[in-house]
């Protein structure tokens, strides 16, 4: 990069801390906001049930999906809290200050995300099975992986992020929603860990996936939502109707098999393969968050009837195919698996299509 490439990239720069700092400080006073008022619901909706307590089925829900939210308001300050004392730490050289940072930070999402499941396990019964156990970092699977995950329900995301973390011993390098930003705790501490938000400010998508997998080291884990987007039976009719606009019908009429999953997205998927070469890719289903996905369906379907059921299977780099239409269709055959098991292990009141 030459000296002046460098000076236009000064403002850039600059632009870009000014247009963070301004977000953080809105949100973070969002969030000072909304702990008292969330106390203050909670303590109103606990007087108003009680009187229900005999005579309604769930006469708390209010109150478990107000005290779940002041916890989550609570956790996000001390994660706000552990963001600041890690970044007052001072050591000896940027390296291993960088270094040191995104360990600490990883331990703290770890704390933190842990935290919030035990949580959800007493106030919403959650409940997780997963297969086979979760070890995808343990023993001969030392090397880096790429996480390829159905995108379906509230909180599928930092569940895995809590299972990656937690039990399969994993570094999970993540590829965010923008939006997710607006979260105060997750944009202060996601910035310590390797990660990008999409879209990405200059358009350039499978060059920040690319980039993020090409620095996958031992024990580290991209994890990618092919599909895009959460499942909703709506966007999967949209995804479909896309692909026939684009000339597509093969692809559409495979789509139309899949019910409970949204076709993939070929780009970042390929993007994460070709610069990780060597890594292998797991492939992971899951079912029973999938029934939560709007405030309405989380009125209704919380706390959770039946056990969150996930599976995960391996695919070794020298099997992933070469050539984009190959790979396309092997993405869209193992997708296509993941449908099956969503298939078979979901609940039989969960509506997909």
């Amino acid at each position: 990069m030459t000296g002046t490439e460098i000076r236009r990239g000064r403002p850039a720069r600059l632009a870009g801390a000014v247009v963070t700092g301004l977000r953080r400080a809105t949100t973070i006073a969002l969030l000072l906001a909304l702990v008292p008022l969330a106390a203050g619901l909670l303590v109103v909706a606990g007087v108003l049930c009680a009187p229900f307590a005999l005579v309604t089925r769930e006469p708390w829900r209010p109150v478990r999906l107000l005290g779940f939210a002041l916890l989550y308001l609570l956790v996000e300050l001390g994660g706000l809290l552990a963001a600041a004392v890690l970044w007052g730490r001072r050591l000896p050289d940027r390296r291993h200050r960088e270094e040191r940072r995104a360990a600490d930070a990883f331990a703290v999402l770890e704390r933190l995300l842990g935290l919030l499941r035990r949580a959800a396990e007493s106030v919403f019964r959650l409940r997780v099975e997963v297969t086979p156990a979760p070890g995808i970092a343990s023993g001969e699977v030392a090397a880096p992986v790429l996480v390829f995950v159905r995108h379906a329900g509230v909180g599928d995301s930092f569940l895995l992020m809590q299972t990656l973390l937690g039990q399969a011993g994993l570094r999970p390098h993540i590829v965010l929603k923008r939006a997710l930003r607006a979260d105060p705790a997750l944009d202060v501490l996601i910035g310590q860990v390797p990660h990008c938000f999409l879209p990405s400010l200059d358009g350039r998508d499978e060059e920040a996936i690319g980039d993020l997998a090409a620095g996958l080291g031992p024990g580290d884990a991209l994890v990618i939502f092919p599909e895009g987007g959460n499942f909703t039976p709506r966007r999967r009719r949209r995804a479909i109707a896309s692909l026939r606009r684009h000339g597509l019908p093969r692809r559409a009429r495979r789509a139309e098999r899949m019910r409970h999953v949204l076709p993939p997205r070929d780009a970042g998927a390929f993007a994460a393969i070709s610069a990780a070469p060597t890594a292998d890719v797991v492939f992971v289903a899951h079912t029973g968050l999938d029934v939560v996905h709007s405030a309405r369906t989380a009125w209704t379907r919380l706390p959770l009837r039946d056990v969150v059921r996930a599976h995960w299977w391996r695919v070794p780099a020298g099997q992933i195919p070469q050539g984009d239409d190959a790979r396309s269709e092997w993405l869209l055959a193992q997708w296509a698996r993941v449908d099956r098991w969503v298939a078979g292990h979901a609940a039989p009141d969960a509506t997909h299509a």
